[in-house]
């Protein structure tokens, strides 16, 4: 953890940031003092979130350590990636020049599937390579179909030889992968199948886990309705919910946000509650049945048609405004696709209540955090099953405090406050 102190300046201006989070401005990281009651979680109430968004907003800059926190972990998956992908006999190239190797086995619903996955397995127990080798995942006769997504011919060189390569490069979709799942509920390509998902070509370096462990995880634990993972489990520890990681990512994405969750009938608490890691997911690394997926799809797309009809206006244009993605990490998304890959824990607790879900574990991911990070993590947790309000202002102390020593002032300054609501709830 970086060495960086927040000042504890007697000056109202330097003390003001540490108040307004409810942290203990003098405390070094570790310390036992608490400085927020159950009554009280934190000490100053944060101003309140209107629910009109401002047509013209200011653009927040971007949140530097975060930024630096995921290229860090991105080389370090891309470099387990390699030395599983090496095991299999696989060659994991960068850009390649020319056009990518097998073609386009056919088109459905605009979507080009090349063919059946190679049958070069990477090593894992006797029973299930005999059982992939007969059946691989991406087999359009298999129980188990699994696709993967990629944009661009040398990102082929790069997908798990146990999924089935899928051609997205001519899609313009604003959702993203979303639309993906809903191109594949109507097509051939999984009829009869038990079990589906389509998966991003980055999938290795996300996740540091192949595709054969993903389909011994899948097989391991059978009669789950969905079967899904979380790449950044640092976010599991340090944020209420993904709502609220949103904001540091998205300019004013909670006021977005409780402005479509009101006008479409969905629970506004769940924007500030702390919710449990066992649905913690902000990504659409998801397997599932097609009970699932016939639920689950179009609830999404009545959401975003709710939206879309009673926004006011210049929310609804700031909504589909590339203003989202003001780092240009995700080639100038909207802010649509943001809102959809969080609203899956939010499906499971409402509509999708009577499914099962087991989330994968990812023990590349696991590896990287630090002892503060799953000690806030497992408080938050206990906090969360105990429904200690309690625990859990201990936990948003802690929180603060490491936020404050490791993202600094100046990022306080502008998260800290907004991120940190003023009553302990739960989902």
């Amino acid at each position: 953890m970086a060495n960086k102190k927040t000042s504890a300046s007697k000056s109202a201006k330097s003390a003001s940031v540490a108040s307004r989070a409810g942290l203990p401005t003098k405390n070094k990281l570790g310390s036992r003092t608490v400085s927020a009651s159950a009554e009280s979680p934190v000490k100053t109430k944060a101003e309140s979130k209107t629910s009109n968004v401002p047509a013209e907003p200011q653009k927040l800059s971007a949140a530097k350590a975060i930024e630096e926190m995921n290229v860090h972990l991105s080389k370090k998956a891309a470099e387990s990636a390699k030395e599983k992908a090496a095991e299999a006999g696989e060659v994991m190239r960068a850009k390649t020049k020319g056009k990518a190797g097998s073609k386009g086995a056919g088109k459905t619903n605009g979507l080009d599937l090349p063919v059946g996955a190679t049958e070069v397995l990477p090593k894992t127990d006797s029973g299930l390579e005999k059982d992939l080798a007969k059946k691989p995942a991406g087999s359009l006769k298999s129980p188990l179909r699994i696709f993967q997504v990629y944009y661009e011919s040398w990102q082929r060189d790069l997908l798990d030889p146990n999924f089935s390569g899928l051609d997205n490069s001519k899609s313009a979709s604003e959702t993203k992968e979303f639309a993906v799942y809903e191109q594949l509920l109507a097509s051939d390509y999984v009829k009869d199948a038990e079990l589906w998902g389509a998966l991003s070509w980055r999938f290795a370096e996300m996740t540091g886990m192949s595709g054969a462990d993903l389909i011994k995880s899948i097989q391991s634990h059978p009669g789950n309705d969905v079967y899904f993972c979380n790449p950044y489990p640092q976010n599991e520890a340090l944020f209420h919910n993904g709502w609220q990681q949103g904001e540091t990512a998205h300019p004013q994405f909670l006021a977005m946000a409780k402005v479509i969750f009101e006008v479409t009938g969905l629970p506004v608490e769940e924007l500030t509650s702390i919710s449990s890691s066992e649905l913690f997911s902000s990504t659409h690394f998801m397997v599932a049945t097609p009970k699932f997926w016939q639920a689950y799809l179009p609830w999404v797309k009545n959401v975003l048609s709710l939206a879309n009809k009673k926004l006011p206006p210049k929310v609804r244009d700031l909504m589909h405004s590339k203003l989202a993605d003001e780092r240009n990490l995700h080639n100038g998304a909207t802010y649509v696709p943001f809102i959809v890959e969080r609203l899956f824990p939010v499906f499971m607790k409402t509509q999708g209540k009577a499914l099962k879900a087991y989330k994968i574990p990812l023990p590349e991911r696991e590896r990287e955090l630090n002892v503060h990070l799953k000690l806030l993590r497992e408080m938050k947790d206990v906090a969360y099953r105990t429904k200690s309000a309690w625990l859990g202002v201990c936990w948003a102390n802690y929180r603060n405090l490491y936020f404050a020593q490791v993202n600094g002032k100046e990022w306080c300054d502008k998260y800290l406050r907004a991120i940190t609501p003023t009553e302990i709830k739960f989902s």
